[in-house]
């Protein structure tokens, strides 16, 4: 059922679908992208910081193994200077690689993923601690993924080690009864060169985890015809209410249209498919305004109202035709239809106080 449902799946997730993801916090993250930042930082330590402050450490260990007459232990106090003392440089050794660590860690991150804060993925949830999701995680597709690199990285590391450790072995016994300054030059020589050759394995992977993951997740957001249907019913709407609701709309404008006939001057029609009421009051407007229109039943409707309300209607079907598709509704007629209409309404005036329907 399972890969029935994902086979079903073969169309491109949605903005919509793409945005919300990303603020619940799931966004492609390569570990092994981490992992090569992490050991950028570690060539770069051994390269340009760990010499020169394990040969201060080296002088440190030097004066005290070979001068101990120099450090005086009668005291509590004693003790804490050499204990200080050592731990200083020891400190001075190590802070640069925290600093690189720090920083290449989040540039690792915000090079692939911009920071953002997700509530979710903090949230609590039983998925986390279930010994059956645990299982389906260890033994998925993604699962099986980190293992096979894992299980890449610790044999292509181990081989490295012994190549570059086997040439070294003489070198290394003779070190341990050479000067304790020489010991960490040598070791640093040798843990630079395994270093460099673990940085250049762990860059192949990186560049092939980047495009992994987001393959991946990417693959994992795809979504049925179905599932793109039902987002956008939800975005834009069921179709079936919109256009309920467009017919009820156009039912209260059409209603409120028919109770501002009786207050028309006069009626131009086109026989029975078109009739365009007009409003004229010199007070209120310096040009006819269009009260009302409509077309087919509507316009037979305009046509009765203003027939029982004593307006008169005028049957002109080239005006009353491009009157209606030209001019809207509570809109002032344009000036091409002012002489015609000029006309009518004189007729109007001069035919009060009988207002009859006029041919």
């Amino acid at each position: 059922m399972a890969d029935e449902d994902k086979d079903s799946k073969t169309e491109r997730p949605t903005e919509k679908k793409l945005r919300d993801t990303i603020e619940k916090g799931n966004v492609p993250h390569s570990r092994e992208a981490t992992l090569f930042a992490s050991m950028l930082a570690t060539v770069i330590y051994v390269t340009f910081f760990l010499p020169t402050r394990m040969g201060r450490m080296g002088e440190v260990l030097r004066d005290l193994f070979e001068k101990p007459d120099q450090w005086r232990l009668d005291s509590g106090p004693d003790a804490i200077s050499l204990f200080t003392r050592i731990g200083w440089e020891a400190g001075n050794m190590v802070l640069p690689a925290v600093v690189l660590f720090f920083v290449f860690g989040i540039g690792a991150s915000i090079f692939q993923n911009l920071p953002t804060p997700v509530l979710e993925r903090i949230r609590p949830q039983f998925s986390r601690i279930s010994p059956v999701s645990g299982f389906k995680r260890i033994f998925s597709t993604t699962g099986l993924v980190e293992f096979g690199k894992s299980l890449a990285k610790i044999v292509l590391v181990s081989i490295v080690i012994f190549f570059v450790l086997r040439g070294q072995f003489f070198h290394a016994i003779d070190s341990m009864v050479s000067d304790p300054q020489t010991i960490f030059v040598r070791l640093s020589t040798v843990v630079q060169r395994i270093l460099i050759i673990v940085l250049m394995a762990t860059a192949i992977v990186g560049i092939a985890d980047v495009l992994w993951s987001r393959y991946h997740w990417f693959d994992q957001l795809k979504m049925t015809k179905q599932e793109i249907k039902d987002e956008h019913k939800q975005s834009q709407g069921d179709p079936i209410v919109k256009s309920r609701q467009r017919s009820v709309a156009r039912d209260r404008a059409r209603r409120r249209m028919m109770k501002q006939v009786p207050r028309a001057t006069l009626v131009i029609a086109n026989p029975t498919h078109f009739a365009v009421a007009l409003r004229y009051v010199q007070a209120e407007n310096d040009a006819p305004v269009v009260v009302a229109k409509g077309q087919d039943l509507i316009a037979l409707k305009i046509r009765e109202i203003a027939e029982a309300n004593n307006i008169p209607v005028f049957e002109d079907p080239p005006l009353a035709r491009s009157m209606f598709a030209q001019v809207s509704v509570d809109s002032v007629i344009p000036s091409v239809f002012y002489k015609a209409v000029a006309e009518l309404i004189h007729r109007v005036y001069a035919a009060q106080p009988n207002r009859k329907r006029v041919r």
